[in-house]
């Protein structure tokens, strides 16, 4: 994992002062290791009895679409205000200034639905929370939560205690 955790690449003082964004583009543009994500992705979750993979707006799509096809199964976006085009649930999460909300589309899967979200970085924890709760809106048991990168220092994997939670890299 350390090579690929050294392809990321750190933008300082994105998308604000003090942070450090951990820029993916780097690694998704080299085959060798976007394809060696989506495999390990892939190994944790063959036989898993998956039915949809929900992703999160907007990096969790490239994991989330690969490994679909991957493991061939649909994939559900979890999406910002208005950009889903048919009813839906949404959830709202506090944020460290403020709040923000997540919607999906109310027949995105069958009640009882085997769901595996999917996304770039868990950091705070708080958006992929948000998206366990619309899961479970919908009636899906989530049956993994998977990410590329882990932010440890940030304590995201804390408010995630009920559910398997797996990361490739973790900084």
């Amino acid at each position: 994992m350390l090579k690929l955790a050294k392809i990321i690449r750190d933008i300082p003082d994105f998308p604000k002062k003090g942070i450090i964004f951990k820029d993916i583009a780097p690694l998704i543009g080299d085959p060798q290791a976007f394809r060696k994500v989506i495999n390990l992705l892939a190994k944790k979750y063959q036989g898993k009895k998956i039915d949809k993979i929900l992703c999160v707006e907007s990096r969790g799509f490239i994991f989330a679409s690969a490994l679909a096809y991957k493991l061939g199964i649909g994939i559900v976006p979890i999406r910002k205000p208005g950009k889903l085009p048919y009813k839906t649930a949404k959830e709202t999460y506090a944020l460290e200034y403020g709040t923000d909300t997540l919607e999906i589309h109310i027949d995105a899967f069958k009640k009882g639905a085997r769901v595996l979200i999917i996304d770039d970085l868990l950091a705070t924890g708080g958006t992929v929370q948000a998206c366990t709760r619309l899961a479970r809106k919908l009636g899906g048991k989530v049956v993994g939560i998977g990410f590329v990168i882990e932010l440890g220092f940030l304590h995201g994997r804390d408010k995630l205690k009920d559910y398997d939670v797996y990361s490739i890299i973790k900084f």
